[in-house]
């Protein structure tokens, strides 16, 4: 079996056939299927699966990422189910693997992996050539980031509060935001999975001395001016920058990663 065949949990995969039913627990693979032309075959997604917007809307949900409803997914009859290392529950992928033939398993934790998740997709499901078309514009991309200098900055990026939330630097959040020489702090890995890939801390950690740009996320927790302006006059924080940042440009791997890289770009050439 080509090695494109491969998912990340090692399994390998034979191409599907015409006949093909796609449910998707993830939803920047989701807006992947789409913008690799398969919207035929996908009949259901999770309710976090927003995109392509008008598009998708007409798919079934089957739940959230993480509250799964298992027999609306069985009641669709998959032959594929697409699930996260990180998104989805083991236990869940578990109990549909009894009924489901085939599950595909992501897990990109650099933007770079993002080729191999193209041609896994391709290649499963027949749309090599689209693909490879991705894979040339997200190397463009890259190739572009890594050719520019650019200045280190220390950063915080925030996913929740109450508790307070990060991401470790082996989080595909953390790897998209090197690229433009952003260094997330803490400085601590969290291993391949598992709530340590995404800590909680304290305003008040010694750590935060060495913080020069704090980054609220627009997801999981949707932080908004409010809480910029806030967070910006809090005595914990000064001297330091308090920016909002897109997750989904940030976060959202498969053709979205393309986008975001564009949209870092803009943010890092801004200072």
């Amino acid at each position: 079996m080509p090695a494109e065949n491969v998912d990340a949990s090692g399994t390998a995969h034979a191409p599907a056939g015409p006949d093909a039913r796609i449910v998707s627990l993830v939803p920047s693979v989701t807006e992947l299927l789409f913008a690799l032309g398969l919207d035929r075959f996908v009949v259901g997604r999770t309710g976090f699966c927003i995109h392509p917007r008008e598009r998708v809307r007409a798919v079934p949900k089957v739940g959230g990422t993480k509250a799964v409803k298992l027999d609306a997914v069985r009641a669709l009859r998959p032959t594929h189910l697409i699930v996260n290392v990180d998104e989805n529950e083991k236990a869940t992928i578990d109990a549909l693997a009894e009924s489901v033939p085939h599950i595909v398993v992501t897990h990109p934790l650099t933007p770079r992996d993002n080729l191999a998740l193209y041609a896994l997709i391709g290649a499963i499901f027949g749309c090599e050539d689209a693909a490879r078309q991705l894979g040339e514009a997200l190397r463009a991309r890259l190739d572009a980031l890594s050719a520019t200098q650019w200045p280190e900055r220390r950063v915080l990026y925030v996913i929740w509060r109450d508790p307070w939330m990060t991401v470790a630097r082996d989080t595909y959040i953390s790897s998209m935001l090197r690229l433009v020489n952003w260094q997330t702090l803490p400085a601590v890995s969290g291993g391949r999975a598992g709530s340590a890939r995404y800590p909680s801390f304290e305003l008040s950690a010694a750590w935060m001395a060495d913080v020069d740009d704090v980054l609220l996320s627009s997801e999981p927790y949707r932080f908004t001016e409010r809480h910029r302006e806030a967070l910006a006059a809090d005595p914990l924080l000064t001297g330091k920058t308090v920016r909002l940042i897109d997750g989904e440009m940030v976060s959202w791997y498969g053709s979205r990663a393309i986008d975001g890289l564009d949209y870092l770009r803009r943010l890092a050439l801004e200072g």
